[in-house]
Parts: C-alpha cells; sequence; structure tokens
C-alpha cells in the first residue's frame, strides 16, 4: 500500500510537467473566434484591391478604347454576360464552395485588366465574357462567405446573428466603398496629358493595376476554407443537382408574380442606366472634352468621395424609417431636379449660340 501510494507521488509531478509543457502551445494556437474576424478582413481588403484596378479600368475603358467604341461595347457585352451567368451562379458556388468560387472570379477581373495591355476586339470581347461569368460567382460566393462568417461567430460567443451579419456587413462594404477614390487616385497620380489630348502612362498603369489585382488575389487566397457540412445537413439544402435546378427556377419565377418585385423592377433598370452614363458617356462625352483623358481619375475621384458620403447619410436618414416611400420619393425629387436643371441648361446654351 505505502508503495503503490510512494509510486503515485513520484509520478504526479510528471503529469503536472506535462500539462505545464503543453498549456503554452495551446495558448499559442490560433483561435477559431478570432479567425473569423480575421477572415472579414482578409476578404475586405483583398477586394479592395481587386476592385480599386477594376473599377479605374472601368472607368477609363470608353475614354482608353475608343477605337469603333471597344471600350463601350466590351463594357456591354461584360454586363450582358454578368447577367446571364448570375442565374446559375448560386449551383457554381455551391458545387465549388465559396472560397474557391472567390478565387475563380478574381481569374477574370485579372484576364479584364490584361486584355486592356493589348486591346482588340480579339483579346476584349473574350475577356469580358469570361469577366461576366467570373463576377457573377466572386458576389454570390462574396455574400455566402461573409454569411456564413458570421454565423459561425455569432454560434461561437454565443452573440445575436443579426447583429454579427450586420457588423461584419459594415466592415465590408466599409472598406469597399473607398475602391473608387484609391483606384481613381491611381490613375491620376500616373496618367499624364500630351499635347495632343491623349494620354501616356496607360500601358504601366494597367501594369499596375495588374498587380494590384494579383495581391488582392494572393491575399484571399489566405482566407479559411468554409465547412459546408452543417450547411448541407440542413433541410433546406437541395440532395440532387435535379432538386437544385428546380430550387433555383422556382427562386427567379416566383418574385415575377409578386407586385412589390414588379415594382423595384423600373428602379433596379434605372439604376442600371444611371451607371451605365456614368461609366461610359459621362466620362467620354463630358469629362474627357473637358478635361482631357488625364481628368477622367480626378473627375471620378470626386464621385467616388461623394457616393461613399451620400451612400452613408442615406443610410442614416433611412435607419428609423418603416417605409422606403420617403427616400424615393427624395431621390426621384432630386433625379428629376438635376434633369430639368440640365434640360434648361442646354436649350439657354443653344438659343445663346
Amino acid at each position: 500500500m505505502d508503495s503503490a501510494d510512494s509510486r503515485r507521488d513520484e509520478e504526479a509531478p510528471l503529469v503536472v510537467a506535462a500539462s505545464a509543457e503543453a498549456s503554452p502551445a495551446a495558448a499559442a494556437a490560433p483561435s477559431p473566434r478570432g479567425s473569423h474576424v480575421r477572415d472579414v478582413h482578409i476578404l475586405s481588403c483583398g477586394f479592395l484591391l481587386i476592385f480599386s484596378a477594376y473599377g479605374a479600368a472601368q472607368n477609363l475603358e470608353s475614354t482608353v478604347n475608343t477605337t469603333d467604341n471597344l471600350g463601350t461595347i466590351s463594357l456591354g457585352i461584360l454586363y450582358v454576360s454578368f447577367t446571364f451567368f448570375s442565374l446559375v451562379a448560386s449551383l457554381v458556388v455551391r458545387a465549388l464552395g465559396p472560397k474557391i468560387a472567390i478565387l475563380l472570379g478574381t481569374s477574370g477581373y485579372w484576364l479584364f485588366i490584361a486584355a486592356n495591355l493589348k486591346p482588340s476586339w480579339f483579346t476584349m470581347v473574350p475577356a469580358s465574357l469570361y469577366l461576366g461569368f467570373g463576377a457573377s460567382i466572386i458576389w454570390v460566393g462574396q455574400g455566402t462567405y461573409l454569411t456564413s462568417t458570421a454565423r459561425t461567430h455569432a454560434k461561437d460567443l454565443s452573440l445575436h446573428e443579426g447583429t454579427v451579419i450586420g457588423a461584419f456587413n459594415g466592415e465590408f462594404w466599409g472598406t469597399f466603398a473607398s475602391h473608387q477614390v484609391v483606384g481613381n487616385l491611381v490613375s491620376l497620380a500616373l496618367l499624364s496629358e500630351e499635347t495632343d489630348g491623349t494620354s501616356s502612362g496607360t500601358t504601366l498603369l494597367f501594369i499596375v493595376f495588374l498587380c494590384c489585382t494579383t495581391f488582392g488575389t494572393i491575399l484571399l487566397c489566405f482566407l479559411r476554407k468554409r465547412d459546408s457540412r452543417e450547411e448541407r445537413a440542413s433541410p433546406e439544402y437541395p440532395a440532387s443537382f435535379r432538386s437544385s435546378l428546380a430550387s433555383l427556377s422556382k427562386s427567379v419565377i416566383n418574385p415575377l408574380f409578386d407586385v412589390r418585385m414588379l415594382l423595384v423592377i423600373p428602379l433596379i433598370a434605372y439604376s442600371g442606366l444611371q451607371q451605365a452614363f456614368v461609366w461610359a458617356e459621362f466620362t467620354k462625352d463630358i469629362v474627357k472634352p473637358a478635361l482631357g483623358e488625364s481628368g477622367v481619375a480626378g473627375s471620378m475621384v470626386v464621385y467616388g468621395v461623394f457616393d461613399a458620403i451620400c451612400s452613408l447619410t442615406a443610410g442614416r436618414l433611412t435607419s428609423g424609417l418603416t417605409s422606403i416611400t420617403w427616400i424615393v420619393s427624395g431621390g426621384a425629387l432630386l433625379q428629376a431636379s438635376a434633369f430639368v436643371w440640365m434640360l434648361v441648361k442646354s436649350r439657354f446654351s443653344l438659343y445663346s449660340d
């Protein structure tokens, strides 16, 4: 009995020492809770790098690639492709997983910017078509990844899910909103005006954009792969490709029978027309004749700053509203006032001439 007790006493320090040695390693191991926030930081910074390059390149398309309207037509092809591929993007993201879908989507932006180094119908059209596919899966993948990260973080810390989703989305979109400013400041620094009205430094600019996109893609490779086992186990998850396709078709067709959706469609269409005007006609027909190609970047910096400010202001003003009627009516009034002002000014200009 005594020998057993003494043997137990001899072994006890060894156990304590072993646990003491193990504790620093456990403390040094990365916390899964902290890694969720880290993933949001990586996702936000990666998208900022990629879209700073793409956003500025998009603004210059109609002013740099003017031969046969190559730049404008390329943007049109891009967004038509984006529209059609968006219908099946969720199936692709579901098959690949959100991280792989995001990384695959970045290749479309890289290829589109690379095509601008040697712009022609044989480079820009295929690149625009592929970017339509890449854009569709990168945005579905981004939304899926960010929501999954927020839900896991809320579950691990026993937090309110909606609050965490809002906080993570706030960080992402707050960072993303600055891409117009960052990208166009780079354009403003590298482009210089020649005596004939053209710009020099375009090739260098697109090389810098290409490097920026590459760094953004590399950064996104450090995202943790999201575990989709819980999602697959949920009753809402389709069991086969056929059921996935049926679920997708239902989700696309059903909203068309909702009166509220039909009322929103004109707003969506108008928003698309407005963005097409800003990215193509505004830069080509208004800014370039007045300020030159290098002035496009400066004007779009101002546009990006006011876009971010107005978005934040509108968000604050609408946070307590029970209906969107007031904000939609206010926006419509501002737009109508701008149209009337431009119409009256152009008419006075014609009479003065």
